[in-house]
């Protein structure tokens, strides 16, 4: 846990790189980036950017424990966000308030109630699937996108309708705008004219906040209330300390949150996931066996393995309030530190021969705290991890269940900053072809071990591991 202190402040190396320099390289190729300053400087680092000034980067497993087990008063998230999702959203609320806020908005996302969404993120993933096309190329990531919007949406509201249909529209716009502002000064959100983003997003806000305050009257006046299991119904009946409920702009600023940054991150994971699978056939061919067997052990450690080597989100960060120790290093306050997700995940001391894609590194064997942090860490880890392996682990049964998967040998895909998520930069290529019912791929399979085996000797996997 990192201390509060009056040593002397000393941070880590400097990126000897113009400030200028720095914050457009990032802008341009931030995992590039990232990852080279790391091969060159190790687990710790400070760049100096624009707006910014000095920000510390780290990816030691120890150092970012102490980091995540600080306590508010020393250290906490900046609240930027909360300027996009509103003053009601967890991510404007910092310290006690945002404490008790997690702890109503974390029970409609316990692992066992998150069961109850299988059967829609089923019913989503068929609707998508139905117009796919055999054969053809095409990139998966926003249809991937829309499966998981539509799964929170019906998992957030517990119902379909015009409504719905109105937030399918609205939200990615907002998402859109809202990413592009987080990175700019705040200037940018003023309005200079009709087609300024500031306000453009603001008119967009209000819509939205228009459908949800609709849905939550609708869900208020619902004779059945008490037997809906939807994220709505629950957070309407939550209660604060003080028997209070949560106000309803509250709401709506959490329900926002919820949808924009839910979605889109798991739907890059799974457009990842298949990027890689395409990859390493061997794999792919192991998790069809799987599938057609019942089982899902494979399928969980590739879900696992997927969100390492190729995590949706790079950082998640703090900003500290006073001087701390942290490790060996002193860190002024008003400074930020970025906890590197992607050079967390890769470091050698914590997976062996971490460059290469390899599930079986977790067959019977759970994540490393602080070293597998795709979801974050400490008081701001995201309450909606359940739902989203969920999701990834749903969506990958049911696609490998109806599709085979053409493997390519082209090159892995680069690693593109949409703002919200990490995405594949060629949106996730794949060429699928339909596969038989279950009942008569079985058929094929008694034909097939009647017929003499062939001699033909197997041309060996020569692909990339990486």
């Amino acid at each position: 846990m990192a201390t509060a202190t009056t040593e002397p402040v000393r941070l880590p190396p400097t990126v000897p790189v113009p400030k200028l320099v720095q914050g457009l390289a990032l802008v341009g190729a931030q995992c590039e980036v990232i990852a080279a300053a790391g091969r060159r400087y190790g687990n710790a680092y400070t760049f100096n950017l624009p707006i910014w000034g000095p920000t510390v980067v780290i990816s030691d497993p120890v150092t970012v424990k102490d980091l995540f087990s600080t306590g508010a008063d020393l250290a906490e998230r900046p609240t930027d966000l909360g300027e996009v999702f509103g003053p009601g959203s967890t991510f404007s609320l910092t310290g006690e308030a945002q404490l008790k806020r997690r702890k109503l908005v974390l029970p409609p996302f316990h692992g066992k109630r998150v069961v109850n969404y299988e059967r829609i993120i089923e019913e989503e993933t068929m609707r998508e699937i139905a117009s796919w096309q055999d054969g053809e190329e095409f990139a998966l990531l926003e249809p991937m996108n829309r499966i998981t919007l539509n799964t929170i949406l019906r998992a957030v509201f517990g119902a379909d309708g015009p409504e719905l249909e109105t937030l399918r529209r609205l939200v990615p716009q907002a998402i859109t705008i809202g990413s592009a502002l987080h990175f700019l000064p705040k200037i940018a959100r003023r309005d200079f004219g009709r087609w300024s983003p500031g306000p453009k997003l603001a008119r967009i806000r209000r819509e939205i906040d228009e459908v949800i305050h609709s849905l939550i009257a609708t869900a208020r006046a619902d004779a059945d209330a008490g037997s809906r299991t939807d994220v709505l119904a629950k957070l309407l009946d939550a209660r604060h300390d003080d028997g209070s409920p949560i106000a309803d702009q509250d709401i709506a600023d959490e329900l926002l949150t919820l949808l924009s940054a839910g979605h889109e991150t798991t739907g890059s994971e799974l457009a990842w996931a298949v990027e890689r699978l395409r990859r390493h056939p061997r794999y792919l061919d192991r998790l069809v066996e799987e599938v057609d067997a019942g089982g899902s052990e494979l399928r969980q450690a590739t879900i696992q393995e997927v969100m390492r080597t190729r995590p949706a989100l790079d950082a998640t960060m703090r900003i500290t309030k006073q001087r701390i120790r942290l490790g060996e290093w002193v860190i002024p306050e008003n400074t930020r530190i970025i906890v590197s997700i992607q050079l967390a995940s890769a470091q050698e001391a914590s997976f062996v021969d971490a460059g290469a894609f390899n599930p079986d590194r977790f067959v019977g064997n759970a994540p490393k705290p602080y070293a597998w942090i795709p979801f974050g860490g400490g008081s701001h880890r995201c309450v909606g991890a359940a739902l989203a392996t969920a999701e990834m682990d749903v969506v990958l049964r049911v696609l490998l269940r109806e599709f085979t998967f053409e493997p390519t040998d082209a090159r892995p895909e680069r690693r593109l900053n949409r703002g919200v998520a990490i995405v594949p930069g060629r949106g996730g290529r794949a060429v699928v072809h339909r596969r038989a019912p279950l009942g008569r791929r079985a058929l094929h399979v008694v034909g097939a071990a009647s017929r003499p085996e062939s001699t033909d000797t197997p041309t060996p996997n020569s692909l990339e591991d990486r």
